[in-house]
C-alpha cells in the first residue's frame, strides 16, 4: 500500500540526541578523546571568565566546534554555526541539545583573543601528547622535524613599501627589507623554490613522534625572523628520553642544528647536503642513522593533512598569535582524529 506523505507538524519528540547517535560511530570515538583531553583543562578554562555578569558560551564548546571544523574541512566559522544549527552530529558532539540554539559565528571572534592570551592552543595541544604517553603510544627516542610556508590571507597588491622608512629605496625590486603588508605586517614574501612564485606567507614548524606519527610541537614564526633551524631548536627544548634522535631533511644539514641539539643532550640526523655537508661518515654508519633517513619522509603525510583536510594551506587569520592558535588547534585535530582511530579511548569520567 503507497504512504501517505504527511506534513512535518512535531513539536515534541521522545527520542533523545543522544540515541540518535548510533553506537557504533566514529564520531563517538572522537568525542570520547577530545573528553579526555579537555577534562584537565577545565579549571584553567573557567579562570578564564568572570565570576558575574551573563553566563557565556562554555570554552569548551567552542574548542569542540573548532575541532570539527578542522576534522570535517569546514571552510568558515560561519559555516561551523550553520551546520551546528540543523547537523544533529555536530550538535552532539559540541554538547548542544536539540533545543538548544547556536551562537552566532561572532562568538569564536570575541573569544579568540582570550584563547591566545591564556595560550589554550599550547596547553590543547600538550595535552594531546600528555593523554597518548599516558596510552603508551609515544616514544623517547625518535622525532622528526620539518617546516612548511603557510600562505598568508594577504594580497601582493598589499605588500607596499613602508613610509616611515627614512631611506630612499626608489627603483628598488619589493623585499621584506624595504615592503611591508599593508593588511597582514607580520606575513612575508618568500617562495618555495627556484622557478617558484613569490607569496605572503608564515613559516609553520611541526615535530612529530616518529613512532606514534603524533604530533609532538608545533610553532608558526614570521619568515625570516626565525628560520627552520631556529623553530626546530625551539620545539627542541622539552623533548624527553635520553639523548633523542632528531631526523630531518637537508635544510637542517648545518653546524648550528646538530650543535644546537648536542646542547640539548639530543642528536640531529639531517639528510647530507650535495656539497659542504655537516655530516661525516661517523654519522652515516650507524643502522640509527639509516632508520631515521626512513622515517623522515613520514612528516609530510602530516604536512598534507593539515594543508589539504584542515584548510591550513592559506591561514583565514591575519597576525601571528592568530595563525599560530589555528596552526596548534590543527595539530591537536590531527592527534586527536589518529588516536580515535587507533582505539585508544575509554569512558569519560567528565565532572559535570
Amino acid at each position: 500500500m503507497h504512504g501517505r506523505e504527511r506534513e512535518q507538524h512535531e513539536l515534541l519528540t521522545a527520542v533523545s540526541l543522544e540515541e540518535r547517535i548510533p553506537e557504533s560511530h566514529p564520531i563517538r570515538r572522537l568525542r570520547r578523546v577530545t573528553d579526555e583531553v579537555l577534562l584537565p583543562l577545565k579549571a584553567g578554562l573557567r579562570e578564564l571568565y568572570s565570576s558575574t555578569g551573563r553566563p557565556g558560551i562554555p570554552p569548551e564548546y567552542l574548542l569542540r566546534a573548532l575541532i570539527l571544523q578542522a576534522v570535517f574541512s569546514i571552510r568558515s566559522e560561519r559555516q561551523l554555526v550553520e551546520q551546528l544549527q540543523y547537523n544533529l552530529l555536530f550538535r552532539w558532539f559540541v554538547g548542544l541539545g536539540l533545543d538548544d540554539p547556536a551562537w552566532d559565528a561572532t562568538t569564536f571572534t570575541k573569544n579568540r583573543q582570550r584563547l591566545i592570551e591564556s595560550e589554550v592552543g599550547q596547553a590543547f595541544l600538550c595535552q594531546t601528547v600528555n593523554l597518548a604517553e599516558a596510552k603508551g603510544l609515544t616514544s623517547d627516542d625518535r622525532f622528526v622535524v620539518d617546516g612548511t610556508l603557510i600562505k598568508a590571507y594577504a594580497g601582493m597588491k598589499s605588500f607596499k613599501k613602508d613610509k616611515d622608512d627614512p631611506d630612499d629605496f626608489t627603483g628598488t625590486t619589493r623585499s621584506n627589507r624595504t615592503h611591508r603588508s599593508t593588511t597582514d605586517p607580520d606575513a612575508r614574501l618568500m617562495r618555495k623554490g627556484k622557478g617558484e612564485p613569490s607569496m605572503l606567507c608564515y613559516l609553520g614548524s611541526l615535530m612529530m613522534d616518529a613512532q606514534a606519527g603524533l604530533v609532538r610541537a608545533a610553532r608558526v614564526s614570521v619568515v625570516g625572523d626565525e628560520s627552520e633551524v631556529d623553530a626546530a631548536l625551539a620545539m627542541a627544548q622539552t623533548l624527553p628520553g635520553r639523548r633523542p634522535v632528531v631526523a630531518a631533511d637537508k635544510g637542517y644539514d648545518c653546524g648550528k642544528f646538530r650543535k644546537g641539539l648536542r646542547d640539548l643532550a639530543a642528536v640531529g640526523h639531517p639528510v647530507p647536503k650535495a656539497k659542504g655537508s655537516s655530516v661525516d661518515g661517523r654519522s652515516t654508519r650507524h643502522e640509527s642513522y639509516q632508520k631515521s633517513l626512513k622515517v623522515r619522509p613520514s612528516i609530510e603525510k602530516l604536512f598534507g593533512w593539515l594543508k589539504q583536510e584542515s584548510r591550513m594551506r592559506q591561514t583565514r587569520f591575519r597576525g601571528l598569535p592568530k595563525v599560530g592558535l589555528q596552526w596548534e588547534l590543527a595539530a591537536s585535530a590531527y592527534n586527536i582524529l589518529r588516536m580515535a582511530n587507533q582505539g585508544v579511548w575509554f569512558v569519560s569520567r567528565l565532572v559535570v
